[in-house]
């Protein structure tokens, strides 16, 4: 049996592809803790907690029952490397109850698939800059998510198995403003759909355009599969539009597959030739 798009492409990026020095760059560049000090915010009740969460893409909580323990040292570090996520810390019975914890415990949360990721008091307990660093790497995914070596491992551990690739380069003149609008949809999907960009300008993101049959020529386009049942479809489009990537969406998910209906006119090209 041959492996699932999931799998191809996860194994592709997990053992061919290494950071190129650009996308090394954008990851160093959001979590090297240039630009103001900031400091984890104490939640001292559930509505507080509730709030913070909420307003966050992606919140990191510590909640912990001895603040004399060395993660509290270690998370306190990390807060300043990580200047597009959000940091709590708790101390509260009833808020770690409220989020069932009952141990030290670090959690990230975020809103794209409302998820809660926790580091118990084993894996705390070995915790360090690194490793602490890393788990908030892969796990922050947002409501688009650039696709690379990192963020990929977290995008395939999500339970949303449906996931909208948008192939495009992000020098290119209509980059802002379609992705823009990309936002704007991906909010519409909400728990449903992840939505990911893949920038065509990246030399090692050429294997995930050519995996769906796709060439830059073509581009930009969408491209949405399951990982469950290998299913996938995709769309080229000279510009991306709201309504556009809501169609592209509710039609694969009622069964509708483009690439069906485009394969079939080849096929009935070929015979009437």
């Amino acid at each position: 049996m041959g492996a699932t798009p999931s799998r191809c492409l996860f194994l592709l990026f997990l053992f061919t592809c290494k950071l190129s020095p650009d996308v090394a760059a954008e990851i160093q560049e959001s979590s090297d803790g240039s630009g103001a000090p900031q400091e984890a915010v104490q939640l001292t009740d559930v509505p507080a907690a509730v709030k913070f969460i909420a307003a966050s893409e992606v919140a990191v909580i510590g909640f912990f029952q001895d603040l004399e323990i060395p993660a509290v040292s270690v998370f306190h570090g990390v807060v300043q490397k990580f200047h597009d996520v959000s940091f709590g810390i708790s101390t509260d019975s009833e808020v770690q109850a409220h989020y069932n914890i009952t141990e030290n415990t670090i959690s990230l949360f975020r809103l794209v698939d409302n998820e809660q990721l926790n580091l118990g008091t084993e894996d705390i307990e070995s915790i360090d800059d690194s490793k602490l660093s890393r788990f908030i790497e892969i796990n922050s995914l947002r409501f688009v998510t650039e696709y690379n070596p990192v963020t990929v491992i977290g995008l395939f551990n999500s339970m949303v198995q449906i996931h909208l690739l948008l192939m495009m380069n992000k020098a290119s003149p209509e980059y802002e403003e379609s992705m823009h609008r990309y936002q704007k949809a991906a909010k519409l999907f909400q728990g449903k759909v992840l939505f990911i960009l893949v920038d065509s300008g990246v030399k090692e993101n050429g294997k995930v355009i050519s995996f769906f049959k796709l060439k830059k020529s073509e581009l930009p386009a969408l491209a949405i599969y399951r990982t469950l049942d290998e299913e996938w479809d995709t769309l080229t489009t000279a510009e991306v539009s709201i309504e556009l990537v809501q169609n592209f969406c509710d039609g694969f998910l009622g069964g509708k597959r483009l690439r069906e209906n485009h394969e079939s006119e080849e096929k009935t090209h070929k015979v009437e030739l």
